[in-house]
């Protein structure tokens, strides 16, 4: 997959079995698709228009929050949200063309914990683990140093870029970013 194109092959069953998902990700990766198919990810969507068609389908679903359609998966503590976040990484990528990701994790301990899940391959809680052969290139982290110390050109960067920052960091150094 050197350039990003839709691939039906990449449905939420087969990334769900090859992720080895359990239930309750497999059901959010589900609820994913099932919100793509009645709203478009661009800009300047209209929020109104995006929140009734997807509270048609989802009554829970009350609001964004934000100033763009954002949506919040609540899974219980050791389901693997960090595991979900990477199958919501893969499916966007596949199905949607999106290669860009911000990840922002809690504090400092959870940054780690994320950075270690997305960059060890060997490591058995390893974020896209059962998608080796998925990408052309494994996915490529930015941390939170990266902006001070590299130009980034993200329309450069083949495959998936995933920036991880943490909030605390922000909070440290006044969002000097």
């Amino acid at each position: 997959m050197n350039e990003i194109e839709f691939n039906e092959h990449y449905t939420v069953d087969y990334l769900s079995n090859l992720m080895s998902l359990r239930t309750p990700q497999a059901k959010s990766l589900e609820i994913l698709n099932e919100i793509l198919e009645i709203v478009d990810l661009k800009k300047n969507e209209n929020l109104d228009e995006a929140l009734a068609k997807i509270k048609a389908h989802f009554q829970f679903c009350t609001n964004f929050e934000r100033n763009f359609i954002s949506i919040t998966f609540a899974l219980a503590t050791g389901v693997g949200k960090t595991r979900l976040m990477g199958a919501f990484i893969a499916y966007l990528f596949a199905r949607q063309g999106i290669k860009n990701f911000f990840v922002v994790a809690p504090n400092t301990t959870i940054y780690k914990k994320i950075r270690s899940d997305l960059e060890d391959e060997s490591s058995p809680k390893y974020v896209f683990k059962g998608l080796k052969d998925f990408f052309a290139a494994t996915p490529k982290i930015f941390s939170e140093d990266d902006y001070r110390n590299r130009q980034l050109n993200i329309d450069d960067e083949a495959g998936i870029n995933i920036f991880l920052y943490n909030i605390d960091k922000f909070n440290k150094e006044n969002a000097k970013m």
